[in-house]
């Protein structure tokens, strides 16, 4: 049975292969598509990203450079750095019930850098669409076992939300070399430029 996971809770995984999916619907009626980002920061000791390639999000989907939206990398198997985004939904209707956008992890293929993997939801163009997370229900997210299909834990992040437009959904965290997830639920008022500068020095193409 799946755990559900309260804000700030912290479980062991005792997985290596996985699947972190992460979902919302938008609320009907805001005028505008909703294309909400997941996106995954994999951080050093000091808490930085440990490359350019290790943010895998819409524009590097497997750590290995750019690749953007329409030419999603196909041929990655794991991805360069043990993580694979599944794919970008623009508007929140592909999806049919199931999760939005996924990040595939193979942890033994995660470099010893590596010591969180922070997952992150941005809203794109909300200033001129007038966005924000008060507009989207029923956001979680989620860790499937990828051997064997079974959803371990979900956390359902609720209505804390009203006026943010980026949130940090939940965190992998290394602990005396062993792996734990967090559920975080930390709303900010930014976009993803935001969370770039907090965790990396340099410049990203986006």
């Amino acid at each position: 049975m799946a755990i559900n996971l309260q804000k700030g809770q912290k479980i062991d995984i005792g997985l290596t292969k996985m699947t972190i999916g992460l979902g919302w619907d938008p609320n009907e009626g805001t005028g505008h598509d909703f294309d909400l980002d997941a996106s995954a920061f994999m951080i050093d000791v000091k808490r930085k990203l440990v490359s350019e390639n290790h943010f895998i999000f819409y524009n590097n989907y497997c750590g290995n450079g750019i690749h953007g939206r329409d030419n999603p990398c196909v041929n990655c198997g794991e991805g360069k750095y043990g993580l694979i985004h599944t794919g970008d939904d623009p508007d929140g209707k592909s999806s049919d019930g199931d999760d939005d956008e996924s990040i595939k992890i193979n942890l033994s293929k995660v470099g010893n850098e590596v010591e969180e993997i922070l997952f992150v939801v941005t809203i794109d163009q909300f200033e001129q669409r007038k966005q924000n997370f008060g507009q989207v229900r029923n956001s979680y997210i989620r860790i499937v076992d990828d051997v064997s299909g079974e959803e371990i834990a979900k956390y359902e992040l609720g209505e804390d939300f009203s006026i943010e437009t980026g949130v940090e959904f939940g965190r992998l965290y290394k602990r005396n070399s062993q792996w734990k997830f967090e559920a975080s639920g930390i709303g900010y008022k930014e976009d993803l430029a935001f969370f770039l500068e907090k965790y990396y020095d340099g410049d990203i193409k986006k």
